[in-house]
């Protein structure tokens, strides 16, 4: 049964609004995210928002904005029939599927290597001193384990947390940060993509006081299935018990 065109104009009508509607959303979504990282003043408090919400926001928004635009492609009818409703019913999920799943190919695929970049950045820009307001010094490993417990020493040992250890040289202030360790994937050496993870550790030989340990490393890679081992040495265990600062 086919309808008049004039039948279709508050619909017509409704459906741009609402496409509108929804591209407005998306956008206040996006802007939004933007202006609550920009009031986050420390670098690590920044590097932990980026990390957990960036992907997520960029991810609502875009779905927003595809309902919008499925909204706008049913906004301009002329004639419908049944047929007409089936056609246009799943043209409008294929199209929406489609551009969902090309949108979360990008965030998952090549977005990480972008994110990453400033993630890193961030890590490694330096710290102003509460004290003195200067720039503090990032210690390096053999520096930094003077300032870490036995119990954080072992986290690093076996890359399940990284420590980055910042140091005031003019009073001796330290602030100490925490890092998932191994939990960010990398460049998969087989298809390229942001995918390569480690699945599981392995300690062959524990390390102590007097000699390194060995750990293996299994790495596989989410998106082509590659899979690699490494062998990483396990730095000796030293026994400090000043940790001078608590972690970040």
């Amino acid at each position: 049964m086919v309808e008049s065109t004039a039948d279709y104009t508050s619909w017509n009508l409704m459906a741009h609004n609402l496409a509108y509607g929804c591209w407005a959303l998306g956008i206040l979504i996006v802007l939004g995210y933007l202006v609550r990282l920009s009031t986050v003043p420390d670098n690590k408090d920044k590097y932990d928002f980026i990390n957990k919400n960036e992907v997520n926001f960029l991810w609502y928004g875009a779905l927003v904005l595809i309902l919008g635009a499925c909204f706008f492609f049913n906004g301009n009818i002329v004639e419908l029939t049944t047929i007409l409703i089936f056609v246009r019913g799943f043209l409008t999920a294929m199209l929406g599927i489609i551009a969902a799943l090309i949108v979360q190919n990008l965030l998952k695929f090549y977005y990480p290597f972008f994110i990453e970049k400033r993630l890193k950045v961030l890590r490694y820009k330096p710290r102003i001193s509460p004290k003195t307001g200067k720039p503090m010094k990032l210690l390096s490993e053999e520096e930094e384990d003077v300032h870490l417990d036995e119990g954080m020493q072992a986290e690093e040992n076996l890359y399940s947390v990284d420590y980055d250890v910042w140091k005031d040289e003019e009073t001796g202030f330290i602030k100490i940060e925490k890092y998932a360790g191994h939990l960010h994937a990398i460049q998969c050496p087989e298809c390229n993509y942001q995918t390569f993870k480690v699945l599981r550790e392995e300690i062959i030989k524990q390390p102590n006081e007097l000699e390194e340990g060995e750990l293996v490393k299994h790495y596989q890679c989410s998106y082509c299935g590659y899979k690699a081992r490494k062998n990483v040495v396990l730095k000796q265990q030293i026994k400090n018990p000043e940790a001078i600062s608590t972690p970040a």
